[in-house]
């Protein structure tokens, strides 16, 4: 009798056991498919690169590759909290505008204060690109208003603002501090400062979503908000935290355009949002939610620069430049469905399968 009962147990245990492996499953093909992806732009990167070197062998110079990762270093920085909003099954079209109005205020505020030090010069940035995600976000997350309205309509009111208060004028380099423009164009072991910058926030946000549990709920919330919800997932303030991070990057980055390029004016940024969507979608993160990761968008943008300034060097028109963007963009969606449709039905037949072994 006892012998039954031990058998009873370890048969209830194998069985309990089985959604969490069927689980486990899933969760790994889901993780190899977008590994696949990043692969995927990874060999995409190199073959731009060597058809490129073959007409000119200059483009390989480490000064060529480092003007690469520079260039790309601004939009890879912005895919980073594009990334966390897009994950949740939303966009922020605003993240070009928001850089424009911290680039300009902060180098209006280094302008008017000669001695102020660099860091709080630079959260100042930070701080006024969270007050702008901290709108969208809640307008979003507590009015239930669809992302794509609310940062649509916020991009043309920050760049509104960002007019009103320059007036016209605009901010010189002869203005900003020398440590200021020694961060935009020095350079650290060989790589550039902004390069570097980029770097932690790619890994950062990478730590977030792999590693802390908030992080995966928006996930959770991309692939299925309804059940996030039954889940005990706190959708809104989830929600609202990924537009405000999405905020402070864009100031971040409206803090190093200013570093960089040291003239700024109410146009800073003007039609980086496409630009970022764009990288974003490129390198994997499924527009309509659930899926991605942030090495793949920072990957997506790299390839996306490359491209233009491989275009540029092999002499061809910039329309074919916005061209071939368009079109990596539609094949990244059409083959992110794909994907998603054989992926259900992997994850459909594997389901089958395990009740099938149950019934057994």
């Amino acid at each position: 009798m006892s012998g039954l009962t031990v058998e009873s147990d370890v048969d209830q245990a194998s069985a309990g056991q089985r959604p969490a492996r069927r689980g486990a499953a899933a969760r790994r093909l889901v993780d190899r498919v977008g590994r696949v992806r990043e692969l995927g732009i990874l060999v995409a990167l190199v073959v731009v690169v060597a058809v490129t070197a073959v007409a000119n062998p200059a483009f390989v110079s480490p000064q060529s590759l480092r003007d690469l990762l520079l260039n790309a270093s601004i939009i890879a920085l912005l895919a980073v909290g594009q990334t966390l909003v897009v994950v949740t099954r939303n966009v922020d079209l605003s993240v070009g505008s928001v850089l424009g109005l911290a680039a300009f205020l902060t180098a209006q505020t280094f302008a008017a204060n000669p001695g102020l030090p660099l860091l709080p010069g630079l959260l100042l940035g930070v701080l006024i690109g969270l007050a702008c995600g901290a709108l969208n976000g809640l307008v979003v997350a507590a009015g239930q208003v669809p992302s794509l309205v609310v940062t649509l309509g916020t991009l043309y009111v920050f760049r509104g603002l960002d007019f009103t208060l320059a007036r016209g004028r605009q901010v010189n380099a002869a203005d900003l501090p020398d440590a200021l423009l020694s961060l935009g164009s020095g350079r650290l072991l060989g790589i550039p400062n902004l390069v570097l910058i980029t770097l932690v926030v790619i890994a950062a946000g990478a730590l977030y979503l792999r590693a802390y549990r908030s992080g995966r709920e928006l996930y959770a919330i991309g692939s299925n908000p309804d059940a996030a919800v039954l889940a005990g997932i706190p959708v809104g303030r989830r929600v609202f935290v990924a537009f405000t991070v999405s905020g402070a990057v864009a100031g971040l980055a409206g803090a190093l355009w200013m570093a960089r390029y040291g003239t700024v004016d109410a146009a800073a940024g003007t039609g980086l949002e496409l630009q970022v969507v764009s990288a974003v979608v490129v390198g994997g993160v499924v527009i309509s939610g659930g899926s991605g990761t942030v090495a793949g968008a920072a990957l997506g943008a790299l390839l996306l620069g490359t491209i233009t300034s491989c275009l540029v060097v092999l002499r061809i028109p910039a329309f074919w430049q916005q061209a071939i963007t368009g079109a990596l963009l539609l094949a990244a969606i059409t083959v992110d469905r794909l994907v998603a449709l054989r992926l259900a039905a992997a994850l459909r037949r594997s389901s089958r399968a395990g009740r099938r072994d149950e019934g057994g």
